[in-house]
């Protein structure tokens, strides 16, 4: 087995008391701190918390055509749009398959950086490269991760402590998906984008490695919990944000993971376009649902979902447990599932097939939980 992979807050935090660290998808991260998964999701839910994200990967865009070459390459529409937004994207395949969702920094005319997610940095660069090498774009993809580390400060309290800390800018005067370029913030140079992965209100900042331990301290010491990926888990699956090998895949389109408002199917030809142009026209075949469990369970990935009376006929199978979880904010298990688009409404019972049993559920509406 290869070692895992270390972030540079690694050492910092891997003899804390009570910090359990997991092998999540190569790199050695923190699940949870001393304080356990509860005590983290209740701090970010109400007042603050603090993540180690740096695993997550960065691959920079730059050259006269990047942005015509960024928007064939994703699904969202990138050229033109001006310098400090932050966009969510979808990137597919020639099938239309999720190749990964990431966000995109516009950083300028001719500057992108693109965060993808860790599993996939490595597949996403050798994606670009050759989808860039084939094309007669004027433009250059250098992957920067080693470049950057990532700390996510999430949380109602988190515009209040970045206000205290921030040297040369005013956190609230920052849009939701918009970013300030490269701020002081406790005197470490830190570039802080309005964006998070929570449900919540939240900045995440990018800055040096050798910088990383100390920004979190600063932050830490004004207040913010330290929280693992346990309790970020959690929160996403509330907020019903997708999780990239869950809810999005190689066999599954944006459009059945319910992400059509980032699809562009208006602008010029991108990868993938056709695939899902004739998908939306005829029909998207499946959807994500929210389900709540009513009989005691935990739902699973992958889990099947049936209609009530008929769990025992595959023919009848509805779809698949995406992701699931317990739920704070509703006191109860929660899951999304890919399902059968129209099988369902609102408030119907379904039967998810726990270990070989059938246990209730109902579909309801999500996100499971959306701040005030």
């Amino acid at each position: 087995m290869s070692e895992l992979k270390r972030t540079p807050l690694h050492d910092y935090y891997a003899g804390l008391p009570g910090v359990k660290l997991v092998d999540f998808g190569g790199w050695d991260m923190p699940v949870q701190f001393q304080n356990g998964i509860l005590a983290e999701h209740k701090a970010v839910r109400e007042a603050a918390g603090i993540f180690d994200v740096s695993h997550m990967g960065e691959v920079s865009i730059k050259g006269p055509d990047a942005g015509a070459f960024l928007d064939f390459l994703v699904t969202n529409r990138i050229a033109g749009v001006e310098t400090g937004r932050c966009l969510y994207t979808p990137m597919c395949r020639d099938d239309g398959g999720c190749i990964d969702d990431l966000l995109v920094y516009v950083l300028g005319e001719e500057d992108y950086l693109l965060v993808v997610n860790a599993a996939n940095t490595e597949k996403d660069f050798t994606w670009i490269s050759r989808k860039l090498a084939d094309s007669d774009f004027r433009a250059q993809a250098v992957d920067t991760s080693s470049q950057w580390a990532l700390l996510a400060l999430q949380g109602p309290e988190s515009e209040s402590i970045l206000t205290a800390l921030a040297d040369n800018f005013i956190p609230g005067d920052l849009e939701y998906y918009h970013h300030a370029g490269v701020v002081k913030v406790a005197g470490f140079d830190a570039l802080v984008s309005r964006t998070g992965y929570t449900g919540e209100d939240g900045f995440e900042l990018y800055c040096r490695p050798e910088d990383a331990v100390g920004l979190w301290q600063s932050m830490e010491n004004a207040g913010a919990a330290p929280c693992g990926l346990g309790a970020r888990d959690v929160l996403r699956l509330e907020a019903r944000l997708p999780l990239y090998g869950h809810e999005l895949r190689d066999d599954i389109t944006p459009l059945e993971a319910g992400l059509g408002m980032f699809v562009k199917i208006d602008k010029e030809a991108f990868v993938g376009r056709d695939i899902l142009a004739a998908q939306k026209e005829e029909g998207i075949p499946r959807r994500l649902y929210g389900l709540e469990m009513i009989d005691a369970g935990v739902p699973r990935e992958g889990y099947p979902v049936y209609p009530v009376g008929v769990e025992s006929s595959s023919a009848a199978q509805l779809g698949f447990i995406t992701s699931g979880g317990p739920s704070p904010v509703r006191e109860g298990f929660i899951a999304l599932a890919s399902l059968k688009r129209g099988a369902v409404s609102v408030d119907d019972e379904v039967l998810v097939v726990i270990r070989g049993k059938a246990k209730r559920a109902k579909i309801v509406k999500v996100p499971f939980y959306r701040r005030a």
